[in-house]
Order: structure tokens, then sequence, then C-alpha cells
């Protein structure tokens, strides 16, 4: 019996020659990898990190590994997608969630909370240098542990400066604090050591490094 669900995409995995296990993140199943049938290239668009899709999910008992299947964007994300900048931090969101949470864990909240970031993300229009700083403190929230100044002082020593007011801003001021790309970067590395101390995982997100090509 199939179930509809919805589900953001995290990446995927070749799996065969027309197939791919797509890892994803749903309310119903927590992070999960899913087989899908591919064909024509440009179904691939619809594995594009963070997309938010409804698809239909086929369990199948003599295996673990489910197929899901009438994969549909929930939304064109047409400001992600056609901005290089917001494209680029969508890969780097999504393989941070693919590195931090634990396949099969489920947390309440995280995916409502994810759904939210990335509509947020494809609506601004300016000033969104700083989202995924933001994105990674939320984050932490949203796993579980909410983050303050004093339990990540010691995994952001040299940049305290540079941290605090993101902990004492809201969104929206968040995303004005100004920051040059560097110290942006060494943030990151910061809340990134930060997250895998709390959640026991070895975090190593290589689209780090293209985010620092193309925000400087």
């Amino acid at each position: 019996m199939t179930e509809n669900i919805e589900a953001i995409v995290l990446g995927h995995t070749k799996f065969g020659e027309n197939s791919v296990v797509v890892h994803t993140l749903s309310e119903a199943y927590g992070r999960r990898g899913f087989l899908v049938h591919v064909g024509k290239k440009a179904g691939m668009t619809l594995l594009l990190p963070m997309n938010i899709l409804e698809m239909d999910v086929v369990p199948n008992p003599k295996s673990a590994l489910w197929s899901a299947r009438n994969l549909v964007a929930k939304d064109p994300l047409n400001g992600i997608r056609g901005n290089l900048y917001k494209n680029t931090m969508s890969l780097f969101l999504s393989e941070v969630l693919l590195r931090t949470v634990k396949d099969g864990q489920t947390e309440d909240g995280l995916f409502p909370w994810c759904v939210r970031s990335v509509l947020t993300l494809d609506g601004l229009d300016t000033d969104f240098a700083n989202f995924h700083v933001r994105f990674l403190l939320e984050l932490a929230g949203a796993l579980g542990f909410s983050p303050s100044f004093d339990d990540i002082a010691p995994f952001a020593e040299k940049h305290l400066h540079h941290l605090r007011p993101f902990l004492t801003s809201s969104f929206s001021e968040s995303m004005l604090i100004p920051l040059k790309g560097e110290d942006r970067n060494a943030l990151c590395e910061d809340l990134l050591r930060y997250l895998e101390y709390h959640t026991e995982s070895s975090i190593q997100v290589r689209s780090l490094a293209v985010l620092r090509e193309v925000f400087g």
C-alpha cells in the first residue's frame, strides 16, 4: 500500500543503470533513502538539493530500501534556482543536513522548520549572505539543543565578537550583520564543529569550499 508524503531532497546516489537512491528528510520517516527509477535527464532536476517534493512511498517487506514514485515538486524554487549564490547555498544546507541527521533519525519539528527555511531563502531578494550562518544556529535548536553563548564559546573563541550578534538578533536583523567573507566562513567552521560535538557526527562538508569561492 502506497503512502503519499512530502520530503526534502538532501542528495542522491546512483544505483544501477536507471535508478538512484534519493536521500530525503520527511516528517513521516525522518532521514531516509528511497529507490527511484529515473529516465530522462530532465527528471533529475527534481532531485536538486533542498527541493521539496511530493511522492508516493512503496513499502517493500523484503528490504529496508523502499521505493518512491510519482515525484512532483511542491514549489519551483525559482528564487533559488535562478541565483548562483542561493543555489550554492542550498547545496551547502543539504550537505549539512545529510551529514548531521543520522539515517532513520526523526526529530519533532525538524522537517517543517527545514521547509520554512528553504522557502525563506527562496523568497529573499537581497541581504542573504548570512543565511547559512543563521541556518546552522537554528538547526542546532531544531535538533533539540538550543545554542547559548556559553555553550558555543569553546568552539568559537577567536570569533565570539562575530557570533554574539547572531545569538541576540532576530532573523531579519541577523541578515544585516556586517561580515567579511573570511569571517563568515570561519563562523561556519566553528558552528560545524559545535554541531559535530553535539550530534557525535563527523561533518565533512565539501560544499563549504564552494561557498568560499562564490561569496569570497
